[in-house]
């Protein structure tokens, strides 16, 4: 046989052993996508639940670096999957991708873990779901987009702003037939009274939880009572505070509505005002300028006080020449300049006849149940077709990269200018050597010609 007819068998050969595998021969449906849960808390399994609502996998793992968490999820993951099954439990999140090979894995650790986990998991074979903000600083993301395209894996970021029902509604009926007119601006904000409000003495980490792992490549602190499961985004050694948190989801969302790239500058200032009495370390009060080419859009959060407009608390705020429109995750209001319609819309009620397993979770988010399941539905169709999900990583580093920049910008005390195809700031060593943040040993940090083991 020459190598042309070796060659050509081979193929052959592998075209069917794919079909095979896939069940396409005899109308056999294909096996279950293997899933993997890395970080078992609040919003780990709120994704990992819908997914499970919108199609039939096979959850095989989930890891958790607090056993009585993970246990817990354990129960809850086997209660809603058709098979009944407890997934194989881990408390580290290396062993479980060394030892189960994943179709599917969700990365809902806190941010300072995202990097790490997501570039092994897409080593490991798998496409991933990452929760937002993708990475604490630029280079992470910088790596973690590379680790995507070296891998040809399918990587959706958990701006699930893109896959709300009725904020695709407002695009498609407001902004995209130019009812705006000219945008010249954009507000977007966040008043929620968030954050850790006391300050507790340190105390020894719960027995459940092995705070050196959790710790992981962040630097290491005195546990202080709160800080897990929800208060760790009080301090700035595991993110990016309320602008990670918060502005990341608003200003992606207004990037996707107007098909807004990179900004060019941004500027801030802000600080601890008001809450001096408390542990967090972060701005409970805080303004941030993007400055794209089309148009500005500045940030506004403070953790006290009165929102300036009460039913728009998180919200965002777009002004055009021929009208306003304001969208939140709960509705939207177009209000016109002059004669015209005033337009409006909100996400459908939630109906817990549906699915009464929701009714058990804790914190359910009920206004944003579909929006996950479309986010969900948008992932496995890119994975079908090995395409880019509407909130791909590139994306999601955009919106992440840019919030870093903010809080760099106002601690710097000065405006960053942003060179998108070099991936630094123009002009500044001291700006560009906060770029990538230094790393607790022995955990190594990526880079774009390094990768993790």
């Amino acid at each position: 046989m020459n190598r042309r007819h070796f060659l050509g068998h081979s193929a052959a050969a592998a075209t069917s052993i794919s079909l095979l595998q896939a069940g396409a021969y005899a109308g056999e449906p294909s096996e279950p996508k293997k899933v993997g849960l890395i970080g078992c808390g609040w919003y780990g399994k709120n994704d990992l639940f819908r997914l499970l609502e919108v199609e039939d996998v096979n959850v095989i793992a989930l890891c958790d670096v607090d056993s009585q968490m993970l246990a817990e999820a354990g129960d809850m993951t086997a209660e809603r999957q058709k098979s009944g099954a407890v997934p194989q439990l881990y408390g580290d999140y290396r062993k479980m991708l060394a030892e189960h090979q994943f179709d599917i894995v969700l990365i809902g650790t806190p941010d300072h873990w995202h990097a790490l986990n997501m570039i092994a998991a897409v080593e490991a074979g798998a496409d991933v779901y990452c929760q937002k903000p993708i990475s604490v600083d630029i280079v992470e993301g910088q790596a973690m987009v590379d680790a995507a395209r070296r891998t040809n894996r399918v990587v959706q970021v958990g701006t699930q702003r893109r896959s709300t029902p009725h904020l695709v509604e407002a695009r498609d009926k407001v902004i995209q037939p130019g009812l705006l007119g000219k945008i010249g601006y954009a507000e977007i904000c966040c008043y929620y009274h968030m954050g850790m409000k006391k300050n507790p003495a340190p105390t020894p980490p719960p027995e459940s939880l092995d705070y050196e792992m959790w710790t992981g490549p962040a630097p290491m602190k005195p546990y202080i009572p709160g800080t897990h499961p929800g208060q760790w985004r009080s301090f700035q050694q595991y993110g990016n505070g309320i602008v990670g948190d918060m502005c990341i989801h608003m200003l992606d969302m207004v990037r996707w509505m107007c098909d807004l790239g990179w900004p060019t500058q941004v500027s801030s200032t802000g600080g601890i005002l008001v809450r001096t009495d408390s542990a967090a370390n972060i701005p409970d009060t805080q303004t941030a300028t993007f400055e794209f080419n089309e148009f500005p859009v500045t940030w506004t959060h403070r953790t006290w006080g009165r929102a300036p407009d009460p039913e728009y608390p998180w919200a965002a705020f777009l002004y055009g020449d021929k009208g306003t429109l304001k969208v939140s995750v709960t509705k939207w209001e177009f209000i016109p300049w002059g004669k015209g319609p005033t337009l409006s819309g909100e996400p459908a009620p939630w109906d817990p006849s549906r699915n009464s397993l929701q009714k058990n979770e804790s914190r359910l988010e009920k206004h944003v149940i579909r929006a996950n399941q479309e986010h969900q539905r948008d992932f496995l169709r890119a994975i079908e077709d090995r395409s880019r999900p509407v909130a791909d990583i590139e994306q999601g580093h955009i919106s992440t990269a840019s919030c870093v920049l903010a809080n760099m910008s106002l601690e710097l005390g000065r405006s960053l200018r942003w060179d998108a195809v070099a991936g630094q700031v123009i002009g500044d060593d001291e700006a560009n050597r906060k770029l990538a943040r230094p790393y607790r040993s022995p955990w190594k940090h990526p880079t774009l010609s390094e990768t993790t083991s």
